[in-house]
């Protein structure tokens, strides 16, 4: 499947390489766009909300942290590596396959943010599977890197939220006492 892929990606034009290249970074630039939006959203919200959407973020880089623990454990070798022509140039030796960081990074977004925004779903988990898919379409992953990387980040991320809403919300009640009136949030919290 891997070879099916690249090879129908390299007989693509030039501007799609450039697009699928460029696209799963801009796409993470779109999801920490669409974080601070959430943020400013949720800002005058209960507390427990606001201490939710600051969860997302962290919980996005607790996701990273984890599946860079599992690549050091499992060390897949990157199928770029196996003389195939990519459109991407292939990582340094050491910077394994399983799973993929830019899947766990988007999924995991895309999961939190689902978690604090679900009208945004429909738009950030189709992004993200798109951002996963277009690391096998570059040729720097398997099918099955991006797929787990998926899964992985989708489930991870919220459930760290969730995880750290109860640590956040004290800290976010003891420091809107300090911001300006509209800051300070609902007064059901």
């Amino acid at each position: 499947m891997y070879g099916d892929i690249v090879g129908f990606a390299m007989s693509t034009p030039a501007w799609v390489h450039a697009l699928a290249e460029v696209g799963t970074d801009a796409g993470l630039l779109l999801f920490a766009a669409l974080f601070a939006l959430a943020f400013w959203r949720v800002r005058a919200a209960p507390d427990r909300d606001l201490a939710l959407t600051l969860a997302g973020p962290v919980a996005v880089v607790g996701a990273y942290v984890l599946s860079e623990a599992v690549k050091l454990l499992i060390r897949e070798e990157r199928p770029c590596r196996g003389g195939v022509a990519t459109i991407a140039a292939c990582p340094p030796v050491g910077d394994w396959s399983f799973p993929s960081n830019h899947a766990v990074i988007a999924a995991a977004s895309a999961g939190a943010l689902t978690l604090v925004w679900r009208r945004l779903a429909w738009l950030v988990l189709p992004l993200a599977a798109l951002m996963a898919f277009s690391r096998v379409f570059v040729g720097v992953h398997y099918p099955h890197d991006v797929a787990i990387g998926y899964l992985f980040g989708v489930t991870m991320a919220p459930l760290l939220a969730l995880l750290l809403v109860g640590t956040i919300t004290p800290l976010v009640r003891r420091t809107r006492q300090w911001l300006p009136p509209a800051w300070r949030g609902s007064q059901a919290r």
